[in-house]
């Protein structure tokens, strides 16, 4: 999907709100009316042509609500039509009529007694009737909110960051020549991008010359976020972002990287979430030679209800693989989390135990490990793409979980892994909470590194 595409399904999508908070708000008045004329100090009597007339408004408001809801949930294309259709019906009549008929309502039913007023306005005129969504799609609906929320707060340094260095560069913007592009090409790189990524794009654009036909700041802005956008994208084609799970037996997971990364903690948030969703779950603490590693995971165990494995401090990590591996198989568990040391001072050694561990793996399961887990913190920038580099050099490493990017202004690193690496991010740090490791979405990445600096009609 493409970068305006994104812009334009998440402004539908608010549109989709505000016009859903306006009908929600439109049947609490009227339901407050029926409060109303439930009060035993009404006298007077609605007449069947005015609940019909009640009756049939609301209905229509009510199918409008639903048709928004339709139109949001489908294909991007069908989505932005129906949504525009129904969005002009709304301004032209629905919501105008709701809310007229809301407010002669409550002033004649004030002073109705409730007897009187029809039983079929009592059951069509209420707040659940307006809500629209299936109690199903509802949740997921939330659950897709409370996503993108986390990813646009998550990205907030970044794009802010970003946004900040973009300006600049902007401030000075009068036409393309070789100092536009000297600029444009410091300010990809300090914006953590990677040199790479600045290059390419930079090359794009001077080939394609799409600058050319931009008037004003925020064209040059959109073309330059929408040129970044479809060298990432094209840079990942082909990627699985899902983890790959054993077909049967346990799914064996195995996470490298270096020290202070966020390893053990990403372990227990991933163990968490696999509890939650009912997989039988143990942990392989076989970071024997940090101090507090293994009583750190032991904690996280507790924590999150699941059994671990450990080993004595300094002992051998693979005696550690040997016994957890063996545990998951014969014990039937579903998911075996391996943690790992990350010295890489002593590089050799490392990648050295790292094949060791992972022989007694493949030994005891032939698929095993099913994803080797490379975890980076993304407040490191530039750095954590040279540890990249280095892990995919010396071992299997099949996807990155990002960590700390809540805390750090260098979100733009996941374009320079992507870019250079060709590896997939599949989870992402975006808060300290537990289930704020999310499993990575590149649409929601892309809005909430990008959102208010692209303008879409």
């Amino acid at each position: 999907m493409g970068l305006f595409d994104i812009f334009r399904r998440h402004k539908k999508k608010e549109e989709s709100q505000t016009q859903s908070e306006s009908m929600a708000s439109v049947a609490t008045s009227v339901t407050e009316s029926l409060t109303m004329a439930n009060s035993p100090s009404n006298s007077a009597t609605l007449s069947t042509s005015e609940a019909a007339s009640i009756t049939q408004s609301m209905s229509q408001s009510a199918t409008v609500s639903e048709s928004l809801s339709v139109a949001a949930t489908e294909s991007p294309t069908e989505s932005t039509s129906q949504t525009e259709s129904v969005s002009q019906s709304l301004a032209s009549a629905s919501v105008a009529e709701s809310i007229s008929v809301s407010e002669q309502f409550s002033a004649s039913v004030s002073t109705l007694p409730s007897e009187s007023v029809s039983e079929s306005v009592a059951s069509t005129v209420t707040s659940e009737s307006l809500a629209s969504p299936a109690p199903s799609t509802a949740g997921e609906e939330e659950a897709a909110d409370q996503t993108e929320k986390k990813y646009d707060r998550g990205l907030e340094k970044s794009r802010t960051g970003f946004g900040a260095r973009l300006n600049r560069f902007l401030a000075n913007f009068r036409h393309v020549d070789e100092d536009f592009f000297d600029d444009l090409e410091d300010m990809l790189i300090e914006s953590d991008v990677g040199y790479d990524m600045a290059m390419k794009l930079s090359d794009s654009l001077r080939e394609e010359v799409k600058l050319e036909n931009a008037k004003s700041k925020q064209d040059v802005s959109n073309v330059i976020i929408e040129k970044m956008v479809e060298i990432y994208e094209e840079a990942g084609k082909g990627e699985n972002p899902d983890l790959q799970m054993a077909a049967e037996g346990p799914t064996v997971i195995m996470f490298v990287g270096v020290n202070g990364a966020g390893k053990t903690t990403t372990i227990g948030k991933m163990a968490a979430l696999f509890k939650k969703q009912g997989k039988k779950v143990l942990l392989a603490a076989a970071d024997t030679f940090r101090a507090g590693a293994t009583e750190q995971l032991d904690v996280w165990a507790k924590r999150d209800g699941v059994d671990i494995v450990t080993g004595p401090e300094n002992g051998d990590p693979a005696a550690v693989v040997f016994d957890a591996v063996k545990k998951a198989k014969e014990e039937d568990y579903d998911i075996l989390f391996v943690d790992t040391a990350g010295r890489l001072q002593n590089k050799v050694n490392l990648m050295n135990e790292l094949a060791k561990m992972k022989r007694i793996l493949t030994r005891e399961i032939p698929d095993a490990p099913h994803e080797v887990l490379l975890v980076l913190d993304a407040t490191t920038g530039q750095n954590a793409l040279n540890q990249a580099k280095l892990f995919k050099q010396s071992t299997d490493v099949t996807g990155i979980v990002l960590t700390k990017l809540d805390g750090t202004a260098r979100g733009g690193i996941v374009l320079a892994i992507r870019n250079e690496l060709h590896l997939p991010v599949k989870y992402v740090g975006l808060g300290e909470k537990v289930d704020d490791l999310q499993k990575f979405d590149a649409s929601d990445f892309v809005y909430g590194l990008f959102k208010g600096l692209v303008d879409v009609d």
